[in-house]
């Protein structure tokens, strides 16, 4: 997690820091729907190994975009859901969403 002293001056530098990765943004995305298991996203990101996803998870965690919820189940169940700071991201995200959308129809 970067300092508030180790964190670009720009906003956008900063947010792009946060969560500038593919998998990253991948994983908000699918966060942003429902509380999803290591495996559930691990199957669902195409591509993504193990490491990277538990990094990324990590590190979302450690700067409070993720929360990582254990049940005291055998074997241990483990979510991940966005925080409240993750929540906040939506309009970015939806936004991202529409670009998308309008650019993949002006290319064809």
């Amino acid at each position: 997690m970067l300092t508030k002293e180790e964190m670009p001056a720009c906003p956008v530098a900063t947010t792009v820091a946060l969560i500038g990765s593919k998998w990253k943004l991948l994983i908000m995305r699918n966060l942003l729907s429902r509380p999803w298991r290591f495996n559930e996203l691990r199957k669902d990101l195409e591509g993504v190994s193990q490491k990277v996803l538990t990094d990324s998870l990590r590190s979302m965690e450690e700067d409070g975009i993720v929360i990582r919820t254990v049940y005291p189940e055998v074997p241990p169940r483990v979510e991940y859901s966005l925080s409240e700071l993750g929540k906040s991201m939506r309009p970015i995200m939806d936004a991202m969403e529409i670009w998308g959308t309008e650019y993949k129809k002006n290319r064809v």
